[in-house]
């Protein structure tokens, strides 16, 4: 067993009982980075004086006993839309300039350095977030970790490949439409779309209220520890939620036994689900019923939201660009250069519409988690497509929502979803199943995700990369 292969709280068991360092562990999880970084692309830079600094600083602490937080010691990386003190925050796009001082820590990061948190430099994300692949202008393309050839799901998908293939066990990712869960699903890992607020958001997305951050990990475990660390309140985001009534870490021991949980294979629409997917999910919702959960199949009461999704999605990408030159302009991806045309013709009439449709969507929503404590679908209909591409060979859509149809609904009513890997198809792809619940209920989706994983279920794990 490599030290890359550990999750974060085997590394910090280690610490404790002088198993290992911090520096020996960082040495080993730069090591992978530079390894798997022209196969898959995950990376946009290491920050590799930084990371061995911060490891030796830790493995001081951990011999004084006295560690600095919850995760001293332990590797991160941070998609590249987040601020990292001292690097360039790029956003995948050839538009920012990387002159400046970046001076200043996004909350969720400053919350992990506080803690002594080890990073180990950005990951790659599409251009500003703006769809469910990761490829850019600035950065080319992301890969999956299984297949090369494949796409590893956006626009967290560098975060995705890196925890996948053991450049760091914990990664911060950002969800606008299924940004962390998606390439989560398509690369074996865990990832967690919060409760929006939970995890402090500063500057505040192109996107509005759509966005949330959140954990990136190996298992649910981690990703309960990495939210007891950034999930506190930040002055700089005026949105955020007070802190967490509880440790999401310890809430993980209670289990599933009596939670009523509604499956729903389609989510009551005319989506054509991969039979390989849908039969993971089906022996993943079994087990939660052998654990003693109460399982039924049923659908929430409400039509696709995607035209009300794009009206915000495609506005919000508008604004951000509503500045910028013809020159600069024409530096950006193409297809986000389309949708931000798109959404400058939306009238503020069209904007208020979609805002109603969202606000009957969380009030449906609501009422649904009255009867049930979860509801758990595929992560998406299909495993990862063609590297390179928005859209699968041969699909009737043009846009990334058309086969993500289990994921923006959720960023609409703001609600905490996850996908954990539940499986592999016949080609050895992975399989993600999500699990919802109502907001501010971040609690039960780690608890069902953590009494997955406790059980063994067939997950699709770490993939080591060549020459391992």
């Amino acid at each position: 067993m490599q030290l890359t292969d550990l999750t974060a709280g085997r590394l910090l068991d280690g610490y404790r009982k002088g198993e290992f360092s911090p520096v020996e562990v960082t040495e080993q999880a730069l090591e992978r980075a530079r390894r798997i970084q022209p196969e898959v692309n995950a990376f946009v830079r290491l920050t590799e004086e930084d990371a061995l600094a911060g490891a030796r600083e830790s493995e001081a602490r951990w011999r004084r006993g006295e560690p600095a937080g919850l995760v001293d010691g332990v590797p991160v990386t941070v998609k590249d839309l987040l601020l990292l003190r001292g690097h360039p925050t790029l956003r995948g796009s050839r538009t920012v300039p990387e002159r400046g001082s970046w001076d200043e820590d996004a909350p969720p990061v400053a919350r992990l350095r506080a803690h002594g948190a080890v990073f180990l430099g950005k990951t790659t994300t599409p251009e500003y977030g703006w769809k469910g692949v990761t490829d850019s202008p600035l950065t080319g393309i992301t890969r999956n970790p299984s297949d090369p050839t494949r796409t590893a799901g956006g626009s967290s998908g560098g975060s995705a490949a890196a925890v996948a293939l053991g450049a760091g066990p914990l990664s911060l990712g950002t969800d606008g439409g299924g940004s962390i869960r998606i390439p989560a699903a398509f690369c074996g890992i865990f990832g967690l779309k919060p409760t929006y607020g939970r995890v402090p958001l500063y500057p505040a997305s192109a996107f509005g209220t759509l966005s949330h951050t959140g954990p990136m990990t190996r298992d649910a475990a981690d990703a309960a520890l990495l939210l007891d660390v950034i999930g506190t309140p930040d002055p700089r985001d005026w949105s955020a939620l007070p802190p967490a009534p509880g440790s999401f870490t310890e809430a993980l021991r209670e289990g599933v036994r009596g939670l009523r949980v509604a499956y729903s294979p389609t989510l009551g629409g005319q989506v054509a689900v991969r039979p390989a997917v849908a039969a993971a999910v089906r022996r993943a919702v079994a087990a939660l019923a052998d654990l003693g959960a109460y399982v039924e199949e049923a659908d929430p009461d409400f039509s696709d939201p995607v035209d009300a999704f794009h009206t915000l999605w495609f506005t919000g990408a508008a604004r951000l660009t509503q500045s910028f030159s013809p020159r600069r302009r024409r530096l950006l991806d193409p297809g986000l250069r389309e949708i931000c045309a798109q959404g400058a013709r939306a009238s503020a009439l069209d904007y208020l519409a979609a805002v109603d449709v969202r606000v009957n969507l969380g009030r449906r929503m609501g009422r649904f988690h009255e009867r049930y404590d979860l509801l758990v679908t595929p992560t998406v209909p299909l495993t990862a497509f063609e590297a390179g591409a928005e859209v699968p060979r041969g699909s009737a859509h043009r846009r990334w929502t058309g086969w993500t149809p289990f994921t923006y609904p959720f960023n609409l009513t703001q609600q905490p979803a996850a996908s954990v890997p539940v499986g592999v198809d016949g080609e050895g792809l992975p399989v993600g199943m999500q699990i919802v619940a109502a907001r501010h209920r971040d609690d039960l989706v780690l608890r069902a995700a953590h009494a997955l994983y406790e059980a063994g279920l067939p997950l699709s794990g770490t993939v080591a990369p060549a020459g391992d």
